[in-house]
């Protein structure tokens, strides 16, 4: 599962902000949410599914998220909605070199997996889809990963 932030609107003293949620199951069937948080209180605005959910799963899709959500909203635990302002704390990731390596192995073992290795990438370091896709082409730069398209 990976909870990552996708807009904020400021309105006044407080904001509202969107998070993208996806769940990847081994067999292949994948869930992608958008939750709003406002005020404290977590809503779950669009859900997709492939394969469609049934309505048992679609009603326990709530505590499938609760806890991650919670966790990168800030909410529920030590820190409050302010604070989560300021983004989810990221895992200590190594610059240089050994962060290079270290994406190339998560993004390869992703791969093996059969998930999405630029999924992986964005769990492992904390940082957005951008970022990630960065840090994968500066570790294709540094001979660690295969180049992505044949030189011609």
């Amino acid at each position: 599962m990976s909870v990552w932030p996708a807009w904020k609107v400021r309105d006044g003293g407080g904001a509202t902000t969107w998070f993208g949620v996806r769940l990847e199951f081994g067999d292949g069937a994948r869930v992608d949410a958008v939750a709003v948080v406002s005020e404290g209180c977590v809503s779950i605005e669009d859900v997709r599914a492939e394969p469609a959910l049934s309505l048992d799963d679609l009603a326990a899709l709530a505590d499938w998220i609760e806890g991650p959500l919670s966790e990168v909203c800030g909410i529920g635990g030590e820190r409050d909605v302010e604070d989560a302002e300021s983004g989810p704390a990221r895992p200590d990731w190594p610059p240089g070199v050994e962060g290079h390596w270290l994406v190339a192995q998560k993004y390869r073992a992703a791969q093996q997996a059969g998930t999405d290795p630029v999924l992986a990438v964005m769990s492992a370091t904390g940082h957005s889809r951008r970022r990630s896709l960065r840090l994968i082409g500066q570790a294709r730069d540094a001979g660690f990963l295969s180049p992505r398209r044949a030189r011609r």
